[in-house]
């Protein structure tokens, strides 16, 4: 699991080039936020989380499995990853910032991942 990337990832690479495409300014993996956000929009307030839908348990992905082996293990830790990132949007929402999740799975299509990001941009801003 030492391998497991969990910045500059491709889901996050196509989410910054989109984002910097529309002319969005940001910041990447801001350490002193909770939660160390993906993308900060500091103008907006605003932060941008790029779930894996594997170790973040997209409902209802094809990538959202259990592994065969070691299930209680994996269930535990899913567990814990789900409640920690609650208590990250709540604090983010306690200090005034706007949260948005954008899953792995989403990135596959470029178009339509940036018809989402321009609604909820358009919505939020």
């Amino acid at each position: 699991m030492s391998r497991i990337r969990y910045k500059d990832t491709k889901p996050e690479l196509t989410v910054r080039s989109i984002l910097h495409k529309m002319g969005y300014r940001f910041r990447l993996h801001v350490k002193s936020m909770p939660g160390c956000p993906d993308i900060v929009l500091p103008k907006y307030r605003m932060v941008i989380f790029v779930h894996g839908c594997f170790w973040h348990r997209h409902p209802g992905c094809k990538y959202a499995y259990i592994p065969k082996s070691r299930q209680a293990f994996w269930k535990k830790k899913f567990e814990m990853n789900d409640k920690r990132h609650k208590k990250v949007i709540k604090d983010l929402d306690k200090i005034g910032w706007k949260t948005f999740v954008i899953w792995e799975c989403e990135t596959a299509n470029p178009d339509k991942l940036h018809e989402k990001v321009v609604d909820y941009l358009d919505n939020s801003v």
